[in-house]
């Protein structure tokens, strides 16, 4: 698994398994927390889903060419955040065109989601919690690699201000954007 390119995924990678760690997030609502984007604003999420349907996917971090954390390949579940992103992108029109907005989440720091979100062109923003904030307020599955603990892959859709689907765990992640269209579509 020595695989440097973080735009295609290895096709050993280990799968996750389904902890739980989620089952409780079905009917919630986003607590009150304003997180930066990428374009600067801030975002309550408490205010997801209020207007219209919300995909909330949460990641634990994008990767640089060449700077994967070590061992990142052998965690079932991290690899795969920038295909996953980049999946989301690619099928953003047909999100739009149902009226569905897009917001990507991970721990990295707002500098981090803005380089990542202009390098891969993004047409949707990127929060930023490096304060894992969300991850305490909705009990959201956590890991720890290299000293940093960062978020599980778990994707939220949100109607009328409540988590309405979870997906988790996420894999392939390069999948997730369109098994999102594919239940939107039910």
């Amino acid at each position: 698994m020595a695989d440097p390119d973080v735009y295609t995924l290895p096709d050993d990678l280990p799968v996750p398994e389904d902890d739980g760690a989620c089952d409780h997030l079905p009917g919630r609502s986003l607590p009150a927390l304003q997180l930066p984007a990428t374009a600067g604003e801030r975002v309550d999420l408490a205010e997801l889903g209020a207007q219209r349907t919300a995909v909330l996917f949460i990641y634990p971090r994008t990767g640089k060419p060449g700077e994967l954390p070590p061992g990142w390949d052998l965690i079932p579940g991290a690899r795969g955040c920038t295909p996953q992103s980049c999946a989301f992108r690619d099928l953003h029109a047909e999100f739009a065109d149902r009226g569905v907005e897009v917001i990507g989440l991970s721990a990295q720091s707002a500098e981090d989601q803005a380089e990542f979100a202009q390098r891969v062109h993004l047409q949707f923003p990127l929060l930023s919690d490096p304060a894992l904030e969300l991850a305490e307020g909705l009990e959201l599955p956590t890991f720890t690699v290299a000293g940093v603990t960062l978020y599980k892959r778990v994707t939220l859709v949100m109607r009328d201000e409540v988590i309405a689907r979870v997906f988790y765990p996420v894999f392939p992640p390069d999948r997730n954007a369109a098994d999102v269209l594919a239940w939107l579509a039910r």
